[in-house]
């Protein structure tokens, strides 16, 4: 099956249109299917991404660990700096509808080299958060297998590492070859699969505040709205772990973003979008938290939240107790749906950064062909795909230590490219934040504020990084080997870039997109 060439030619028109948007207010794209998403299909695919019952089972019990019962205050607090970052978002999608989102927003804000980085800092933290999700699907696979079964030595198979890789590369290519196959492919199996695991969650909030209601179990505690309060959390480095806990729970919601060449009205749903999947996250992970900590507690021992043993999948020892042996089979089903659903959607916002950075000629021009039937970014999806695989199968292979800290160091290159887009927006629209209050804001105060939060938690995780504790313990060279991959990474893409200026010089003298270059304009 051929792909459709549409390497850039800046300045080309369709109907008349020079660049930028059409009449319609809809941007004009790079060959992908125009009008495959709608409002609501977008916000799924910003929720699913995001994969809050995946989330909720991995890191629910964590936050409970660092922060005791104002576990619910820290929800809050991580949403604020995404909700800014998300205003930063909407107002440049706004301006420059373009799939490559942070990449093509930084360049032309900041030039080549730092949009460059930061369209690398996107890539690479979905490639890790790509392998995490496959592997905690594969595990939920067996697990739900072994329970259906009543089976142990079935469930016990995810063990058996070459088992464990095998599935886990068929999931992979299972998500690939649905994110191939374009938007409405996608759209269809994300209703099911959000549907399915949002139902479940709001069936385990109500009976979780039943049994609170009963005081069945010793460990539950009455609500509190101290619980709200931010500064009741006993010391700022826990306040700090747990608030970066709370801002990899939200990380995903610019999915809807980078599918904005491909929905209807791609100057205002993509924003609208992002914003709706925001609300339905938040609102989530308040719910569960207060009512997980109301019927358990947030202690260390037993059923509580914070005990160690269970934190890292606080679900699966919840299931049974608050659900019941039958019903609790759901929730295992529910973690499985979402990281299953947030596997496949996780490949658009990877696939289209790649396919712009190779429009606009920062990458190979292999990667700048649509698919001419599906309208999708075939070879970039592919590519993310192959990158999965490897990335997981290796770590995977060299040691279980290393595949945890890689995952430890995903909440460097997510703070690292949010941020700059965030100050991306604020240097972008600086011509334009005297002409009324709501741009000085919107434009300005709100994309700045919640850059300069997330930096704050980028040079304080740096920090806490260095230290071998941090993470699964290991070290290199007396260095923490978080810190070690989190910045070796960053340096990785350093590397590339140099390289990729050698292949493309035109791209880095900025001869190819600057803030004056429309939207490009590809005619099939």
């Amino acid at each position: 099956m051929t792909q459709l060439d549409v390497r850039p030619r800046v300045g080309d028109t369709v109907n008349g249109v020079a660049g930028g948007e059409g009449g319609d207010g809809d941007v004009r794209g790079k060959g992908l299917g125009k009008g495959s998403v709608g409002l609501v299909g977008s916000a799924v695919i910003g929720i699913s991404t995001v994969a809050p019952v995946y989330c909720l089972t991995s890191t629910l019990g964590s936050t409970a660990g660092e922060v005791g019962v104002q576990m619910p205050a820290v929800f809050l607090a991580g949403f604020l700096p995404m909700l800014l970052v998300a205003f930063a978002y909407r107002e440049l999608n706004k301006a420059v509808p373009d799939c490559g989102t942070s990449f093509t927003w930084t360049v032309k804000a900041f030039g080549p080299r730092i949009g460059w980085m930061c369209g690398w800092g996107l890539v690479i933290a979905t490639i890790i958060v790509l392998s995490n999700l496959a592997g905690v699907a594969t595990s939920y696979f067996w697990l739900l297998a072994g329970e259906i079964t009543g089976n142990p030595s079935i469930g016990a198979l995810d063990d058996n590492k070459l088992v464990h890789i095998a599935t886990c590369l068929t999931l992979i290519a299972s998500a690939t070859a649905i994110s191939y196959r374009g938007m409405t492919a996608t759209k269809g199996v994300q209703y099911t699969l959000v549907g399915l695991q949002l139902a479940v969650l709001g069936l385990f909030v109500a009976m979780a505040f039943q049994k609170a209601s009963a005081g069945t179990f010793d460990t539950g505690l009455d609500f509190s709205w101290q619980w709200m309060n931010p500064f009741a959390v006993e010391s700022m480095g826990a306040f700090t772990a747990g608030l970066s806990l709370s801002i990899f729970m939200y990380w995903g919601w610019d999915a809807c973003l980078a599918t904005n060449e491909e929905t209807t009205g791609s100057a205002k749903t993509p924003g609208r979008a992002s914003l709706i999947a925001m609300v339905v996250l938040v609102g989530s992970y308040l719910a569960t938290g207060i009512a997980a900590q109301m019927a358990v507690g947030s202690g260390t021992s037993g059923l509580g939240l914070g005990n160690p043993e269970t934190s890292g999948n606080v679900f699966a020892a919840l299931a049974g107790p608050v659900m019941g042996p039958l019903l609790g089979i759901l929730l295992f089903v529910a973690v499985l749906a979402s990281a299953t659903a947030s596997l496949q959607t996780t490949f658009i916002p990877v696939a289209r950064t790649v396919l712009a950075m190779s429009t606009y000629e920062a990458l190979p021009a292999s990667y700048a062909k649509v698919h001419p039937r599906f309208k999708t970014p075939g070879r970039a999806t592919v590519m993310a795909g192959v990158a999965t695989g490897a990335f997981y199968t290796v770590m995977t292979l060299v040691s279980e230590n290393v595949l945890t800290d890689t995952i430890f160091a995903l909440g460097l290159m997510i703070c690292f490219y949010y941020s700059l887009t965030a100050f991306a927006c604020a240097w972008y629209f600086r011509g334009e934040l005297r002409r009324s209050a709501r741009d000085l804001f919107f434009k300005g105060v709100f994309p700045v504020l919640g850059g300069l939060l997330l930096a704050a938690v980028f040079l304080k995780t740096l920090i806490d990084m260095w230290n071998p504790s941090y993470g699964s313990g290991s070290t290199v060279l007396g260095v923490g080997s978080v810190f070690v991959i989190g910045v070796g990474l960053l340096a990785l893409g350093l590397v590339i870039m140099l390289i990729t200026q050698r292949r493309s010089p035109a791209f880095f003298r900025g001869e190819i997109l600057t803030k004056s270059t429309p939207a490009l304009v590809v005619e099939d």
